[in-house]
Order: C-alpha cells, then sequence, then structure tokens
C-alpha cells in the first residue's frame, strides 16, 4: 500500500491543514484492507476513528425487526463515515461492512478532535459534512415511508447509478448487489423486490443479468421515482 497517496485522496480534508498539521495527521493514520462483507465497525461499539473509504464500497445499516437489515447509507470513493456518534458522544446506532474489497483510512478522532480546535477551516469542513449527510437522510427518510414500492425501487436504482457510475457499456450498474441487499436499500421485502424487478425488465427500463442490471430507460424510472 505503499504507493497509496493519501493526502491527495483526502485532499479537502488535507489542504486546510498548515505544514505542523499535516505532519500531525500523516504521523497518526493507519490504512487497513478490508475482505468483501467483513464487518468494519458494529452497532453498540464505542467510536474511535474517522474512516475515510479510499476504494471499494462500504454500506452503513441497521438490523431491524425479524432480522430484516435495513441499508441506511452506501459509501464510495472517497467519503468520510463512522465520525459522528463520536462527536455526539455516543455509541455507534448503525453498522458498516465492506461490500466489497475495500481500503479505509483510520484516523483517531483524538487526533481530529486536536486539528479541528486548531483549524477553523476544518471545523466548517466537518459541519458542511454533516449537513450534507442529514440532508440526505431526511430526503431518504421522506422517500422510504411515503413511496410505493415501485418508486422505491426505481430511486434505489438511480441512487446506485448516481453513486457508483456505470461500466463501460454506459448502461450497466457498476455495483452488483443481491436481490436481498437492494430490498434491504429500499426498505422492502426480498420477495417485493424481485417482483419488482420483473416488473421492471418486462416494461423494458431495465435487464437483468444475474446480479447485473442495465439500465433502459432512465427517464421512465426518474418518472416513476418522482411520482413515488
Amino acid at each position: 500500500m505503499s504507493d497509496v497517496n493519501v493526502p491527495e485522496l483526502i485532499a479537502d480534508m488535507w489542504e486546510p491543514l498548515n505544514e505542523e498539521q499535516r505532519e500531525f495527521l500523516a504521523n497518526h493514520f493507519t490504512l487497513q484492507n478490508y475482505k468483501k462483507n467483513e464487518v468494519i465497525h458494529c452497532e453498540g461499539e464505542t467510536p474511535k476513528y474517522l474512516m475515510c473509504l479510499l476504494s471499494g464500497k462500504v454500506k452503513i445499516y441497521k438490523d431491524g425487526v425479524g432480522g430484516r437489515s435495513q441499508i441506511i447509507r452506501m459509501i464510495k470513493p472517497v467519503e468520510y463515515f463512522g465520525y459522528r456518534a463520536y462527536f455526539a458522544k455516543e455509541d455507534y446506532v448503525t453498522a458498516a461492512a465492506a461490500f466489497e474489497p475495500s481500503l479505509i483510512c483510520l484516523i483517531p478522532m483524538s487526533a481530529i478532535t486536536t486539528l479541528v480546535a486548531q483549524n477553523n477551516d476544518l471545523a466548517l469542513f466537518f459541519i458542511k459534512q454533516l449537513s450534507i449527510d442529514l440532508g440526505i437522510a431526511d430526503e431518504r427518510t421522506v422517500n422510504l415511508t411515503q413511496k410505493h414500492i415501485r418508486g422505491r425501487l426505481a430511486e434505489s436504482l438511480l441512487f446506485l447509478k448516481e453513486s457508483y457510475g456505470l461500466e463501460e457499456d454506459g448502461s450497466t450498474l457498476s455495483i452488483y448487489l443481491s436481490r436481498e441487499d437492494l430490498a434491504n436499500l429500499s426498505n422492502m421485502t426480498t420477495s417485493n423486490a424481485i417482483r419488482t424487478l420483473s416488473q421492471f425488465s418486462t416494461e423494458r427500463l431495465i435487464t437483468i443479468d444475474g446480479r447485473k442490471i442495465k439500465i433502459i430507460d432512465e427517464e421512465k424510472l426518474k418518472k416513476i421515482s418522482k411520482i413515488g
């Protein structure tokens, strides 16, 4: 991992720092590889690190009633996570797991609080990140509770495209989810997800090849998502 240029990857956090603060940060971060499906942190654990996903994909989730999991957020490179609970002085209320092999930069929160106390621009950076995350969470709460099944699934497919992009063919999602994960992202049962995917396929909005989903009619999906 010696060829990983961390300062370049975390430029938005690195740039506000002066030379002394950069040296301090460089002496405190560690890089950690996680295997596919490996748990990064559990619900109820005490937060110790700010985490930045450098490569791979990570899901933030919460186990709900009857053993059903709800995917709260999907993290893409380069996004920060795992630090809200520390600032709130509480244990994690969600868990995080690697969706595929992932490389994560871990920075002790004790080091982050030292830097935040010294650097107003860094403090504003984290306020902005938390504000963006809160806005996304508010919107998802409304969408997952008020939209019908078709609207929720259409929104999830568009969300995945927005987050992870498309393969070289320009239409296949660059993330391969199981039907269960897609259901957990969309707040529905696996059987409803399978049935709705099949409907979308019949309507020629998408094509399905195993876990690969190809978007055929994005405008129609947007319409379905919007009307809910």
